[in-house]
């Protein structure tokens, strides 16, 4: 199989592109050398790449970022959706496209009977990215409605591993606990340690992205996620426990999001029903991996 990746030198990008090539695909990576919102640049990339399958992670992802600069956000996310899925109609190969959206979308559940989420639960996005999201989604369904294109869409909940960016909660605690460790700081700043996710391995993630190009069903919407979550504060507390050391956390008030969502967790029947997916990797392993990333990192 021949692969596209938008966003391919991304966090989930690198480790996507690594396990395509482990299952023998061919695989080209766009990145920072094509404006995901210049629907010709676009093209031309996906006509000379000449893919089955699209994988498209290209977005501004950061959810307390997108309060800063939401126009960004709703073009880079929306408008580079709609110049992806136009490409892939056009540059002759009619492949199958993962639109990557994300859990954000369903918005703060109050109510925990609600929980957990499936893919037909309401959708209410609170903060720019989510609606950022939920309007690429609308983009897919309507290149299925419209153009009768081969789309799935994926909403991963939290997924996190080595390498990603301290930008984000899981990497940021490893690294201040690392960076602690060797400035022999008594405290680290945190955030909201109380908000509750589902997490899952990004290595984990991309397996299932390949399995729904495969099997995925078109026009349809897909969970990534574990079906179990836990607190910031118990993510922190593992983080200790494995780095051996003791620290006091010291909220920051730069570090809370204007709106925070309380608690999500997803239900992946859905996939697990269409693909065979589960997930193979341990919270503890993950955890593990990325303290070690951080500290094989210098100073």
């Amino acid at each position: 199989m021949r692969s596209l990746i938008t966003g391919g030198r991304g966090f989930v990008g690198r480790w996507l592109a690594a396990h395509l090539r482990a299952q023998g695909d061919e695989v080209v990576a766009i990145d920072q050398e094509v404006e995901i919102t210049d629907a010709d640049a676009v093209l031309a990339a996906m006509a000379e790449a000449a893919p089955d399958a699209v994988y498209h992670l290209a977005a501004l992802t950061h959810v307390g970022q997108s309060w800063d600069d939401p126009l960004r956000v709703l073009q880079v996310n929306v408008i580079g959706t709609g110049a992806v899925l136009a490409a892939a109609r056009r540059c002759g190969t009619d492949p199958t496209v993962i639109v990557v959206s994300s859990a954000e979308v369903y918005g703060a559940v109050t109510d925990p009977t609600l929980l957990p989420l499936g893919e037909d639960s309401p959708t209410a996005p609170l903060t720019p990215y989510a609606a950022s999201k939920l309007a690429a989604e609308a983009l897919a369904v309507q290149a299925v409605l419209g153009h009768g294109q081969r789309v799935v869409v994926v909403r991963p909940f939290n997924h996190i591993g080595p390498a990603q960016s301290p930008q984000f909660a899981v990497s940021a605690l490893a690294k201040r606990i690392v960076d602690a460790e060797r400035t022999g700081a008594a405290t680290i700043p945190v955030g909201n340690l109380s908000a509750r996710r589902d997490f899952t391995d990004v290595r984990d993630v991309v397996r299932a992205y390949r399995l729904l190009v495969e099997e995925g069903r078109s026009g349809t919407v897909y969970n990534v996620c574990t079906g179990r979550d836990v607190s910031i504060r118990e993510i922190a507390d593992g983080l200790l426990g494995l780095a051996g050391t003791s620290l006091a956390f010291e909220t920051d008030p730069s570090l809370v999001r204007p709106v925070e969502v309380p608690e999500l967790r997803g239900d992946p029947e859905r996939l697990a029903a269409a693909t065979g997916w589960a997930p193979t990797i341990p919270l503890e392993t993950t955890l593990a991996d990325v303290l070690a990333y951080w500290r094989e990192q210098p100073d």
